[in-house]
């Protein structure tokens, strides 16, 4: 094959995204608009989520397992779209994947908080163990020293978006709620928001109300379509039609899922936050 079959061979593979459940979909959604040519095969590890409560070791271990199973078939970029995974386990899967990019959900969205923000105050909404763990507040102050971060714990949010739940009375009591101590005090009250959670996009309007026009808000699923799109084009492996063809190559615009438990749930529940139905009969069940 020649070296230009080789290079349109390489960049017709799928780009591997990987979460411990749905809420990574909201990533792939952001990561299709930015990327229509792309064929991208995703995976859920719906049967041990959520990370949150596990230890770090733990889910290190879970995140190397599955991207393994990505990286076997044969993805030439590895996103990481899921926050605890990616404040966990980045470092290590990058050396045990060398050359091949892997891009997490947490960088981007803190370089572009701090890119948005005029008065150094940033607020990060995430889960318990994002919060917990403190990567974004890691991320955005080693881009920004004197930023003033306030990561809030905003769990009830990700059972209202696999609800459903997005808009309403619910919805937006639950988000008064979370965001008040944020709006106490004017004078104090962050100029950035960063949604730190793959779930959390799906409740944007929501939140934006609540927040008022003043608050600008980080959507890390955008912001990390972008980094990967970026990331690929550097590297000459961004493919920019679907009929680019090679020997052996898919035909661009290819959607694969795979979970490791709940096809008929995934479908259900994952359709909401990719936008468009999911068939389970498309969901592969894998054993990790």
């Amino acid at each position: 094959m020649s070296a230009a079959g080789t290079d349109a061979a390489v960049r017709a593979r799928p780009i591997g995204v990987f979460d411990s459940g749905v809420g990574g979909l909201t990533v792939l959604r952001a990561l299709r608009a930015a990327m229509p040519a792309e064929s991208f095969l995703y995976l859920g590890d719906t049967a041990r989520l959520p990370y949150g409560t596990k230890s770090n070791h733990t889910v290190v271990r879970y995140a190397i397992q599955a991207a393994d199973e990505l990286v076997e078939r044969d993805i030439k970029c590895l996103v990481v779209a899921c926050n605890t995974a990616a404040g966990a386990a980045l470092p290590a899967m990058r050396e045990r994947y060398g050359s091949l990019p892997v891009i997490g959900v947490i960088e981007p969205g803190a370089r572009a908080a701090c890119e948005a923000t005029r008065n150094g105050r940033i607020a990060v909404l995430g889960t318990d163990s994002t919060v917990r763990g403190g990567a974004y507040t890691r991320a955005i102050l080693a881009l920004n020293p004197q930023a003033q971060v306030s990561a809030i714990a905003c769990s009830v949010f990700v059972a209202l978006a696999e609800e459903g739940w997005t808009e309403g009375a619910v919805a937006a009591a639950a988000a008064a709620r979370y965001l008040q101590p944020l709006l106490k005090d004017a004078a104090a009250t962050p100029d950035t928001l960063v949604l730190g959670c793959t779930h959390f996009p799906v409740l944007a309007a929501v939140i934006a109300a609540v927040l008022g026009g003043g608050v600008r808000i980080v959507d890390s699923a955008l912001t990390t379509a972008i980094a990967v799109r970026a990331e690929l084009e550097r590297g000459g492996l961004l493919r920019t039609s679907a009929t680019e063809t090679a020997v052996g190559a898919v035909a661009g615009n290819e959607l694969k899922f795979l979970a490791t438990d709940g096809v008929e749930r995934f479908a259900a529940i994952g359709g909401r936050f990719l936008g468009q139905t999911i068939d389970p009969a498309a969901v592969e069940l894998i054993d990790l």
